[in-house]
């Protein structure tokens, strides 16, 4: 069949009806959204001459992925978490805004309301019989000056590559903790070295993937939330040096300046020194936070999480 049957103009025609831009009732901002977003999918419609049989398969992908919870790992996927980050990224340099960590993508397995301690905690509950790791680090402003009081949240998954409250099998809240960091801005977390995950096989995630020719996986890494008062809040994560994935996460996630190196630690007298009976390994992960600042793209994002109930 031809390509471009429908004028432009009768496809903006047609969604700016389907919107109600036309009508004064409803969301101004909804209508003209919607709009842009009909046009731009007729457009691809008619220049790419999709079938109906290939829309219908699209409309059935897309339940199948909302039945099974999966947008949050399509979303990513898909490059759009990340391109979301390139844009904060972009209207904070317009803004003036500089020296911060560096964010990258939430992904969606975050759940709120996990463990709060200060200054320190231990994340596993023993029951993995993985790696011992130690991460340090400190909570400073653009300026150098430490955080007093910072909550830095992280969550990562375990040796298997599964998640507290997503793979059944784990304690709740397991590898999930809040840390307030110390005077000094410090804290400092106890738990395991994490492995990476893949998209489940029968997912509409990994249908996906294969057919772009791209694999489902992510690289080993541990995720972040830092907030304090008069700052901006910073979603980050952190990945590992030698990861099989690094360089190809099928979510984007990886950012140079978020890689780090782990340090194998076999010394009996360092072992001891960190309350330890066997090897362990550890890395430093320190943060910088910026000063909040009006007429900027707030960094505390509304969206749905998976619930601890």
């Amino acid at each position: 069949m031809p390509t471009n049957l429908i004028s432009d103009a009768d496809k903006k025609n047609l969604a700016n009806s389907a919107a109600g831009i036309d009508s004064d009732k409803g969301d101004a901002r909804t209508k003209a959204v919607t709009a842009q977003l009909l046009y731009r999918l007729m457009q691809v419609i008619d220049e790419c001459d999709v079938s109906m049989d290939e829309f219908w398969a699209a409309v059935a992908f897309i339940g199948k992925a909302a039945k099974n919870e999966e947008l949050g790992l399509l979303v990513p996927g898909t490059a759009l978490e990340h391109f979301l980050d390139l844009r904060l990224d972009e209207a904070e340099r317009l803004a003036g805004l500089n020296g911060g960590t560096m964010r990258t993508i939430e992904g969606p397995l975050y759940v709120p309301d996990a463990p709060l301690s200060k200054g320190e905690a231990r994340m596993d509950d023993g029951t993995d019989p993985g790696e011992v790791f130690i991460i340090e680090g400190q909570v400073s402003d653009e300026d150098g000056k430490p955080i007093a009081g910072a909550i830095v949240d992280i969550w990562h998954a375990n040796s298997k590559g599964g998640y507290s409250f997503i793979d059944g099998e784990q304690a709740p809240y397991n590898l999930r903790r809040r840390i307030e960091t110390d005077e000094q801005g410090r804290y400092r977390a106890q738990t395991i070295v994490p492995n990476g995950y893949g998209c489940p096989p029968e997912s509409a995630t990994r249908q996906l993937m294969t057919a772009l020719g791209r694999h489902a996986e992510r690289p080993a890494h541990v995720h972040y939330f830092i907030s304090a008062p008069g700052h901006r809040q910073l979603t980050t994560q952190f990945n590992f040096t030698g990861d099989k994935y690094l360089y190809t996460d099928f979510a984007f996630g990886t950012r140079e300046e978020l890689v780090v190196t782990l340090d194998r630690v076999v010394d009996a007298d360092a072992i001891r020194n960190a309350g330890l009976n066997r090897p362990f390994a550890r890395t430093t992960f320190d943060v910088v936070l910026t000063k909040e600042r009006a007429n900027v793209p707030q960094t505390v994002v509304s969206r749905a999480h998976v619930t601890a109930g």
